[in-house]
C-alpha cells in the first residue's frame, strides 16, 4: 500500500508545480474588470456623444468622424433692444443647411475662452498717435476675460509677431508697448499671414481685431482680392477698426452702436501731419476693403477719427466677443467642391435677433468654407 501511495504523491506534486511557480513569480491572475475606454474616442478614432470640457464646450453626436468637415458658426444673440442674450443652451439653437435641419455637434458657450489676434498698423501714418493707439489696445485687452488669450502683431513695411497667444496680461502689455512706427503699409501681406499661418496655430474660438487706415502701400505677396478670398474661407470673424489719415479738415463720421442702439456722431478732428493714401480714392477703396473683411467673416466694421471713437469701438468689440456663442455641425450630405450652401440659425426663444453667417462654400478638402453674414 505504501508503494502505491508514493508514486501518486509524486505525480500530484508534478501537476501542481506550474501553479506554484506562477504564484511565486509575483504575477496576478486576470480578474474581470469593467471595460474602460478613452471618453473622447472610439476604436475608429471618433468622438463619442455628449463630451463636455471645463471650458464650456460640448461635442455632441452619435459618432463624429474626424475626416468630415466641421462647419463652425459664430453666433451672436440679441434682444429687440440691442442687449446681448447670455446663458442660452445648446438645445435652444437650430441650424438648417439648404433647408434641412442639422445636428449640432459642437457648442461653445459665452463662457468658453476666446483667442484674439490683435493686428496693429504701425506705419508712418500713426506717427503722431501711436501712444494713444497703444493705450486703446491695452484698454481693449483689459476688457477681455482673464481666460481669453491675445496674440499681438504689428505691421508697417515689416510684419512682426510681438507675442504669441497668451493669457499673461503683463506680457501682452509689453508686446503692445514694443510696437514702433515704421515706414510703408503691408496691410494685405499682414492679413494674408494671419489667415494662412497664425490662425492655424490657435485652437477653439478665435477672432481677428484689425486696427488700420486700410490703405496698403507696400505689399508684394498678397492683394485686395486674394485676402478677401482667404477671409471668405476663414471661420474666424474679423473686426476692423478704421481711422482716416488723409489729413486736413474734420470728418463727420457716424459710429454704429451694435444692436441698433444708435450712432455716435463726429466731427472727429484729424491730426495734422499724418500721411496716408495720396488720392481720395485710396480711402474709399480702403473702407470698402475693411468692410469686405468684416462682412465675409461675420465680424463688424467700425470707423472713427478720434481716440474716443477708437476706444468706443474696442469696447463694443470686447463686449460682443464676450457674449458670442460658437456652433458646429457636420453636413449630413456631401456636396461638390465650390458649391455654396445656405445656412440659417434660429433660437427657440421668441423675439430674439440672431447674427450668424447665412452661407458657406463646400470644400472637398473638408477644411475651408466661405461665409456671408447678416441678421436673420
Amino acid at each position: 500500500m505504501k508503494n502505491t501511495k508514493l508514486p501518486l504523491l509524486v505525480l500530484l506534486s508534478v501537476c501542481l508545480l506550474p501553479f506554484t511557480l506562477y504564484a511565486q513569480s509575483g504575477r496576478k491572475t486576470a480578474e474581470p474588470k469593467a471595460t474602460k475606454t478613452d471618453p473622447a474616442k472610439t476604436e475608429d478614432n471618433s468622438v463619442n456623444e455628449s463630451k463636455v470640457n471645463p471650458g464650456g464646450e460640448t461635442v455632441e453626436g452619435d459618432v463624429i468622424r474626424f475626416d468630415t468637415a466641421l462647419v463652425t458658426v459664430p453666433v451672436t444673440v440679441m434682444d429687440r433692444y440691442g442687449g446681448y442674450v447670455p446663458l442660452l443652451r445648446r438645445d435652444q439653437f437650430r441650424i438648417t443647411e439648404n433647408g434641412v435641419e442639422q445636428k449640432i455637434a459642437y457648442f461653445a458657450t459665452t463662457d468658453s475662452p476666446f483667442s484674439v489676434v490683435l493686428l496693429i498698423d504701425t506705419s508712418g501714418s500713426t506717427q503722431f498717435r501711436l501712444d494713444d493707439i497703444q493705450k486703446a489696445a491695452i484698454d481693449f485687452v483689459d476688457k477681455l476675460k482673464a481666460t481669453d488669450s491675445v496674440m499681438v502683431m504689428s505691421f508697417d513695411d515689416r510684419i512682426q509677431v510681438q507675442c504669441k497667444a497668451t493669457t499673461d496680461r503683463e506680457e501682452i502689455q509689453r508686446a503692445i508697448r514694443r510696437t514702433r512706427t515704421g515706414g510703408g503699409t503691408r496691410l494685405y501681406d499682414a492679413v494674408d499671414d494671419i489667415l494662412k499661418k497664425q490662425l492655424a496655430t490657435i485652437p477653439g474660438r478665435k477672432a481677428v481685431v484689425l486696427f488700420t487706415d486700410g490703405v496698403d502701400t507696400t505689399s508684394h505677396r498678397a492683394s485686395y482680392e486674394s485676402t478677401v478670398r482667404l477671409a471668405e474661407e476663414s471661420d474666424a470673424p474679423i473686426y476692423s477698426v478704421d481711422y482716416d489719415t488723409s489729413g486736413g479738415g474734420t470728418n463727420n463720421i457716424g459710429l454704429p452702436i451694435p444692436g441698433g442702439r444708435g450712432t455716435v456722431i463726429g466731427p472727429f478732428p484729424r491730426i495734422p501731419g499724418t500721411t496716408g493714401g495720396s488720392m481720395p480714392g485710396d480711402y474709399r477703396r480702403a473702407v470698402k476693403y475693411l468692410h469686405a473683411l468684416a462682412d465675409t467673416t461675420g465680424g463688424r466694421f467700425y470707423s472713427g477719427d478720434s481716440m474716443f471713437g477708437i476706444a468706443q469701438a474696442f469696447t463694443w468689440i470686447a463686449e460682443e466677443l464676450g457674449r458670442q456663442y460658437s456652433l458646429g455641425y457636420y453636413p449630413t450630405t456631401p456636396g461638390k467642391d465650390g458649391e455654396r450652401r445656405q445656412i440659417k440659425v434660429k433660437v427657440t426663444e421668441g423675439d430674439l435677433v440672431v447674427k450668424a453667417r447665412d452661407s458657406y462654400i463646400y470644400s472637398e478638402k473638408g477644411k475651408k468654407f466661405s461665409q456671408i453674414t447678416r441678421l436673420n
